[in-house]
């Protein structure tokens, strides 16, 4: 049996990636889970390399005085919002720090400092769509344990980081406004008071699965209730009796009887209002943009900061009405049809068909004519002849996934030579990596960070790219 390594009196330096905290001994960086700059803890190693050690944070000599107070009784065991001990601009300086490191690291090319970034007007209550579980496997907390009482094991909540089986019961969740805190306390009410079952996540059986909750700037209100089979006995008088206690513009419920709660293969039955929600944004100098949400569709889970996030994008693309724009992994259009007044046409391409129509319809309610949506791989429809129907574009917006662009499309964007590429990412690591290979043909201009997930050490990244020939 290996002997447990037991690091003593190490003061933590700085946050590292993946909201991981940092330290150094003898020469060895440590990598640390839990803890804030300036603890004096002693760590337990669970990994140990000829470099870097990596461990967790088991005692705790003195704590940081930059710490605040959490804000979330739930804070330390919920998996979410892991730096609310953080002040948010020490929390915006490491989300800073983290891009810079990635272009450091990973990118061998020139490139700016990066403007400050844009942190976030509401720090508490910002996103628009969250996802529960029901569970008759209730995690209990060691003081619940021991306090003897005999206490139900049903839960709607959050999953416990690292055990798909256990739920963390919410009581309230800071991440999104009202009315998701009461509506998904009166389901579980409810639910307790007539004795539903709810899901055990091992044995794959019971009734109420899952909650998804989804909120918009304009006040619009969607449930999405996922069952395990069609009972209406229970079904409908629950879900009468939740459009009495609440104002819900879309209210569905999808019936899955699968190993797992993803419903985008799954016919989703609007049971009262509409069969979407609305949101806004308000491009500069234009009319407000509408974008009809429906249950499966992907929308940025902070309004309002996306919508800062795009007036960036068309600072530095700099569109004018002769440029054709190219906007790669358009999702469901929002970047396309919120440029598409400064463009002579725009082009949306989207993997997912759905994202597409609804790309389209977003576009048509908007009464926007110069835009075009295409479904199929990126680096398919990216071709010669697509670029010789739709024409050459002079202004490129690509913002695919945490994965990055697949290579060919980046060996694709070398080939079209666009004036200027606007690359927006959620992961600075594949983001700098992909434009190390446009390093040849590319200069990079600028960079802005931008915070659309305070607390947790995740952060976006806006890079302007010019074409080096184009002077």
């Amino acid at each position: 049996m290996r002997k447990k390594i037991i690091l003593e009196k190490i003061t933590i330096e700085e946050v590292a990636a993946e909201g991981k905290t940092l330290a150094r001994l003898d020469n060895r960086v440590v990598f640390i889970k839990g803890g804030a700059p300036g603890d004096v803890v002693d760590v337990r190693v669970t990994n140990k390399r000829k470099n870097f050690y990596e461990g967790v944070a088991i005692h705790y000599h003195s704590l940081s005085p930059a710490r605040v107070a959490p804000f979330c009784a739930h804070f330390g065991t919920c998996g979410g919002c892991k730096w609310q001990h953080l002040p948010y601009k020490m929390q915006l300086a490491f989300k800073q720090k983290q891009v810079v490191d990635n272009f450091t690291h990973l990118g061998k090319f020139a490139f700016p400092e990066p403007q400050p970034i844009m942190g976030s007007a509401e720090e508490r209550f910002y996103r628009n769509k969250l996802e529960y579980t029901f569970s008759d496997s209730r995690w209990l907390t060691r003081e619940e344990i021991d306090s003897g009482q005999e206490l139900t094991r049903k839960a709607l909540g959050f999953h416990i980081p690292g055990r798909f089986d256990k739920i963390l019961a919410i009581e309230k969740c800071y991440l999104q406004p009202g009315p998701s805190n009461e509506i998904r306390n009166w389901l579980r009410d409810y639910a307790l008071h007539h004795n539903l079952p709810f899901y055990n996540l091992r044995e794959h059986r019971g009734f109420l699965r899952n909650l998804v909750i989804r909120t918009s700037t304009t006040g619009q209100v969607m449930v999405i209730l996922q069952v395990a089979a069609d009972q209406p006995e229970i079904t409908e008088p629950l879900l009468h009796e939740l459009t009495k206690a609440f104002d819900i513009t879309s209210l569905n419920y999808v019936i899955n009887n699968k190993r797992n709660d993803t419903f985008n293969d799954l016919e989703v039955i609007n049971f009262a209002g509409k069969p979407y929600i609305e949101e806004e944004m308000h491009p500069a100098g234009r009319p407000a943009l509408t974008f009809r949400i429906g249950p499966k569709s992907f929308y940025q889970t902070n309004s309002r900061q996306a919508e800062r996030l795009y007036h960036r994008v068309m600072e530095l693309a700099r569109i004018t009405r002769e440029d054709i724009v190219y906007d790669l992994y358009t999702g469901t259009g929002t970047i396309a049809n919120f440029v598409a007044h400064q463009a002579k046409k725009v082009a949306g391409l989207e993997y997912v068909p759905e994202a597409i129509e609804d790309a389209k319809i977003n576009a048509r309610i908007n009464t926007l004519d110069n835009t075009a949506f295409f479904a199929g791989d990126i680096k398919d429809l990216l071709t010669d002849s697509f670029l010789n129907e739709h024409g050459r574009p002079q202004v490129i917006i690509t913002d695919p996934p945490r994965a990055g662009m697949h290579p060919a499309v980046v060996a694709k964007l070398r080939e079209v030579k666009a004036s200027r590429i606007v690359y927006v990412s959620c992961n600075p690591a594949t983001q700098a990596r992909d434009i190390a290979l446009l390093a040849d043909t590319y200069a990079v201009v600028a960079l802005q960070p931008v915070d659309m997930f305070p607390h947790t050490h995740h952060v976006e990244n806006i890079v302007l790219l010019k074409l080096k020939s184009a002077g």
